[in-house]
């Protein structure tokens, strides 16, 4: 498999330190997650890993495309709710970067980046 692309890798740490943060807090977790937020956690992976925008993808709140099934875009919402503001304390460098992160435009809809490599 390719190595993911610095703007991905840095998503998944930032979505990952997000739900360990909520986990601790909310589920009192100790150490690693629970294993609901396991779950959650693999899941974002595997999404992160299929996003067509790779280098270009925006903040998943100003994507066009919605990649989560609603059940797990609203358990990621309850992570971000949670964490979000807790970030800057735990995590800053990686908070400042998902919130410029934030200020970026989305592609327009349907034209995700031309950088992934075709097969063939």
């Amino acid at each position: 498999m390719d190595k993911p692309h610095p703007r991905i890798e840095r998503e998944r740490r930032t979505v990952e330190a997000m739900i360990r943060l909520y986990c601790g807090g909310k589920h009192r977790s100790r150490g690693d997650v629970c294993d609901e937020c396991r779950e959650l956690m693999t899941y974002t992976e595997k999404r992160l890993e299929k996003c067509p925008y790779q280098e270009n993808k925006p903040t998943c709140a100003n994507c066009p495309i919605h990649c989560y099934k609603a059940d797990r875009r609203q358990q990621v919402k309850r992570v971000m709710r949670y964490s979000g503001p807790r970030m800057m304390f735990r995590h800053p460098i990686l908070a400042i970067r998902h919130w410029l992160d934030g200020y970026k435009k989305a592609p327009p809809k349907g034209h995700p980046s031309k950088t992934r490599k075709s097969e063939g």
